[in-house]
């Protein structure tokens, strides 16, 4: 009877046991299911990587080409015609108002000089024999021996002689100033900038004539210790040029060293052919490290007021409706705005309306990507945010897999 019982037990014990793994393996299989379910249903949603608008400085910046002159440069020309006796300030040379640059010989200027002394002269002595014979004829009257006319032809005759003495005189005198052109001095303070003669050179008043059709300047001085720098300045940027605007100045010499230039003026008038108008900084150049006729970078940043963000141009998509962005918004859907591009930029754009900061903005969308479909957000791997902006965290930490699979494709 015992033995009986002992196998009843053994074999409800066996069926019991295969219940349970029936019932097990029934249960693993439903959680297998529901599980994969899960997976699927979460593979299904597109995972995406975003980004914020950046706003852009307050500020426009310009960089353009510009011109360094010297505050004062005089071509100097000769007023007398000869020949150079002797240059005394070569290339570089730095001069004091009034000194010696050169000397020209001018034999014909000399004896017309000459002349004109021998003739002042002349017209003196004449001058002295009328006005002697007017006075005797004047003495003459009271006793009546000769006619008023006579006293009246012989007073205007003296006075005819002392006019050409006046004439003789001025005609020497404007000899003397020629003959100090002779001299050829520095007008103010500055640089021989260019010297063009040399002993022997003939010159006139048009200039240095010392091979056939060649006339030139004798010489070049130009006052450094302040430049002006000229800059064609695009309209834009017309608003902003008064008093107070400055200008960060390189020029290819000196690559490391960057000068000021303060706003002098400007033409108040845009030159038609290339919109452009004609703007005028001063430099200060004490040390004399800039040279005059120098090619000039310019750069002009100026404040300004305005709503602009810039985002990557990855962002970007193209459809019949014009340029849009992909917003993700709350609910992580995804919406689709039309965007104002207003300047292009190397890896970004410009963005003046559509946009906020508080927009995220799927970076790469996929073409796959429609109007409300559900999307998750990933943070990228390192490297793909080629801005650098900023994305937020997302609300479920990726597996690594996700990562990988977010490089792989992240708009995906």
């Amino acid at each position: 009877m015992a033995k009986i019982l002992r196998g009843k037990l053994v074999t409800i014990s066996a069926i019991l046991l295969c219940v349970l793994y029936l019932g097990y393996r029934i249960y693993e299989t439903k959680s297998d299911a529901a599980l994969l379910r899960e997976n699927t249903l979460e593979d299904a949603v597109p995972t995406v990587a975003v980004i914020n608008p950046k706003p852009v400085q307050p500020t426009e910046t310009i960089t353009l080409p510009g011109n360094v002159q010297a505050w004062f440069q005089a071509p100097i020309y000769a007023q007398v015609s000869g020949y150079v006796k002797m240059w005394y300030k070569d290339y570089g040379a730095l001069v004091k108002k009034g000194d010696v640059l050169a000397e020209i010989n001018a034999p014909a200027l000399d004896a017309q000089y000459a002349q004109a002394k021998a003739d002042l002269e002349s017209v003196r002595a004449i001058y002295a024999l009328a006005d002697l014979t007017a006075k005797r004829w004047v003495a003459l009257r009271k006793n009546h021996a000769v006619s008023e006319q006579s006293i009246s032809v012989q007073v205007a005759q003296a006075k005819a002689e002392l006019a050409k003495v006046k004439a003789a005189e001025q005609n020497v005198r404007n000899f003397e100033a020629l003959i100090r052109f002779k001299t050829i001095v520095a007008p103010y303070d500055g640089v021989v900038t260019v010297r063009n003669i040399n002993v022997g050179d003939y010159v006139n008043k048009e200039g240095t004539i010392s091979t056939p059709n060649m006339v030139s300047n004798l010489f070049t001085v130009a006052d450094v210790s302040m430049l002006r720098l000229f800059v064609s300045v695009p309209e834009s940027f017309g608003p902003f040029l008064q008093p107070g605007l400055t200008a960060d100045v390189t020029v290819p010499q000196l690559p490391n060293r960057h000068f000021t230039g303060k706003f002098l003026t400007v033409a108040r008038g845009f030159d038609v052919s290339t919109r452009t108008a004609i703007t005028v900084f001063t430099i200060d150049n004490e040390d004399r490290a800039l040279w005059p006729g120098s090619y000039a970078q310019v750069m002009l940043t100026a404040p300004v007021d305005r709503n602009v963000f810039t985002i990557p141009s990855t962002a970007l998509v193209f459809q019949e409706h014009g340029t849009q962005v992909a917003v993700v918004a709350e609910d992580d859907r995804v919406h689709f705005k039309p965007i104002a591009v207003s300047k292009l930029l190397d890896s970004a754009v410009e963005v003046a309306e559509g946009i906020s900061t508080i927009d995220r903005i799927v970076n790469n969308p996929s073409a796959a990507l429609l109007e409300g479909d559900k999307v998750r957000i990933v943070t990228p791997a390192p490297g793909y945010d080629l801005l650098g902006t900023d994305a937020p965290a997302p609300k479920d930490a990726p597996a690594p897999h996700d990562a990988a699979a977010s490089k792989e494709s992240p708009s995906q």
